[in-house]
């Protein structure tokens, strides 16, 4: 089989090579994909470019195109199958969705990131880090020129204006709303550079928060005409950036890997597992119980808010001057803490107490993160057909 189709463009483009026996490798993949999409700062695209699959990813978002979905409005499911890239999608979305529901039910790194900040930060640092030297490492030894250094930097720069970037005020138009969806789910699957951080930019995390809370309530249909643009901003956000990126990838493959690796370089000053971090409190939902309720009772006796992604505080007291007979109702909050500043700092060169900072976890983050490449660099070469390593 020739590795370019009469149209000299890559065979995977056109053709699905994905084979049953990858599926286990492919899971570890994406669930290493949702473990990163999981944590603010990092993205899903992070991990697709390091376990070597995002050359794929990209060509398997562009093939779900026109022609597929009139096969499958039409009812014309084998052409649907024969176009769409459904197996490798299928394999990888099950390991993001374990990933999802492990991180999320049995091991809660939402919850781990504000107990733990530095060693899941570093983790994930170590991971970036060791990741680039592998990115590096596999581009020709030929391509390596001072020219090389261009994209790079220009990468570098990119990134980190984008996730330095500070959040401002911004309307609730349909339009923009429909623009956050866009540019936020392209950052999804773009390396180094998180989806919900965009969000936090565009100044629409909360709004689309609240969004997604009220649907099942009695303001489902409000709701679903709120998110409705976004949803929209979602879709040609991928139809449109997958196309940019699958071009950029058969025309200027090497020069956009190195544009790439300077996103995830351009990353690392917000994944640093030492940071002073600022946090943002959103109120999701408001409750009122009466307070005698066990609920207000236990947050009565609580002195600080906990060092979690979302929980409960005693909002206002509704009728505090009550006559005798009656109960006195308080608001109960519930709060989801996101971070939206950082700065990062070095803690063998700070004043700060040695409680406040775990400097061992940090780097044993980072120690663990750059064992763990090994094993991402052999998931990169294993189990790919020939044929489909002809094509790439």
């Amino acid at each position: 089989m020739s590795k370019k189709t009469h149209k000299d463009k890559p065979l995977i483009e056109f053709i699905d090579l994905t084979r049953w026996r990858e599926a286990p490798f492919l899971m570890i993949k994406g669930f290493l994909m949702g473990s990163a999409d999981i944590v603010p700062g990092v993205s899903g695209g992070t991990m697709a470019l390091i376990t070597g699959i995002y050359d794929r990813l990209i060509f398997a978002i562009k093939s779900f195109n026109a022609s597929a979905v009139k096969s499958l409005v039409t009812f014309r499911i084998e052409d649907f199958f024969s176009q769409f890239h459904w197996k490798f999608v299928l394999f990888l979305a099950s390991g993001m969705f374990l990933a999802i529901l492990f991180f999320t039910r049995v091991v809660p790194l939402q919850v781990y990131m504000f107990t733990h900040a530095e060693i899941i930060y570093g983790l994930f640092f170590g991971l970036i880090v060791g990741s680039i030297y592998l990115l590096i490492s596999e581009i020709k030894s030929s391509d390596r020129n001072w020219k090389f250094l261009f994209p790079l930097a220009a990468g570098t720069l990119l990134g980190f204006w984008v996730v330095t970037m500070v959040p401002a005020d911004t309307p609730e138009t349909f339009w923009y709303v429909f623009l956050t969806g866009s540019v936020s789910i392209s950052a999804m699957i773009l390396p180094g550079i998180s989806g919900s951080y965009i969000l936090l930019i565009f100044r629409k995390y909360d709004y689309i928060l609240e969004q997604l809370s009220l649907l099942g309530t009695t303001q489902t249909w409000e709701a679903f005409l709120n998110l409705f643009p976004f949803g929209l901003g979602i879709i040609i956000g991928l139809i449109i950036f997958s196309r940019i990126l699958s071009w950029m990838l058969k025309s200027f493959h090497t020069l956009t890997i190195v544009l790439l690796i300077g996103f995830l370089v351009g990353s690392l000053y917000v994944i640093w597992p030492y940071q002073d971090r600022e946090y943002e409190e959103i109120v999701l939902s408001v409750e009122m119980l009466p307070v005698s309720n066990p609920i207000v009772q236990g947050l009565k006796q609580r002195e600080d808010s906990p060092e979690k992604p979302e929980f409960q505080r005693i909002g206002r007291v509704i009728n505090s001057e009550t006559a005798l007979g009656e109960f006195t109702v308080v608001e109960i909050e519930t709060v989801a803490r996101k971070v939206i500043a950082s700065e990062p700092f070095i803690p063998w060169f700070t004043n700060r107490e040695i409680d406040e900072v775990n400097k061992s976890g940090g780097l044993t983050g980072m120690f663990i993160g750059l064992g763990m490449i090994f094993g991402i660099s052999y998931l990169r070469k294993k189990s790919v057909p020939d044929e489909q390593k002809a094509a790439l």
